[in-house]
């Protein structure tokens, strides 16, 4: 019986490891590589990610959109999205501040919990502690549970509570362009514009 791999990208902690790494992951390369590594054939490949409610930033948000439809129609992932929710608060002094929340565990686990019969191998691209009871369960129903993420993003627990861990640093046929930040980006373009 083939085994049945089934993917699961918290880009939030992903985006914590590309930052650790310098480099992007090529989210082209992931579900090649992942069936050649467990010797199996990918399922589904999920992908979580929080958005920034409209104008609330100083930059263009339409690329992160772009890239929701890259994913979902270019390369067939299942795409669960929500708006940041905005927390307002007022200090002691009377001062304003707002808090952004876009947390997706729970997204995760209905997922993962739904689509478990589905599948015999899942995979986590993530580092959160909160993830282990899940993790437990799933192997609770013999499972294998491997979860990729790199040092100092990765909790103990989830190190050790799935059936392996990686670090993705030890991956670089799946590691893309180098990454740039948007400050970077910023002063790029204004060398460019002064030239």
């Amino acid at each position: 019986m083939k085994n049945r791999i089934f993917v699961f990208v918290d880009a939030a902690n992903v985006w914590s490891s590309q930052k650790r790494l310098g480099k992007l992951i090529d989210h082209q390369k992931i579900s090649k590589f992942l069936a050649e590594k467990f010797g199996g054939e990918i399922g589904e490949v999920f992908y979580y990610e929080s958005f920034p409610r409209d104008e609330t930033r100083r930059y263009e948000t339409d690329g992160k959109h772009k890239f929701f439809t890259f994913l979902k129609k270019g390369l067939g992932f299942i795409v669960r999205k929500k708006e940041l929710k905005q927390i307002r608060s007022v200090l002691d002094d009377g001062h304003e501040i707002i808090t952004e929340k876009g947390n997706m565990d729970v997204e995760i686990t209905i997922d993962a919990v739904f689509q478990r019969d589905k599948f015999d191998t899942a995979v986590f691209f993530t580092g959160d502690s909160d993830f282990l009871p899940l993790i437990t369960f799933l192997r609770n129903l013999g499972k294998k549970i491997f979860v990729f993420s790199t040092k100092n993003a990765v909790s103990t627990e989830l190190r050790t509570g799935a059936d392996g861990y990686f670090d993705l640093k030890d991956f670089p046929e799946i590691h893309g362009s180098k990454l740039f930040y948007r400050r970077q980006k910023i002063k790029n373009r204004l060398r460019e514009e002064a030239v």
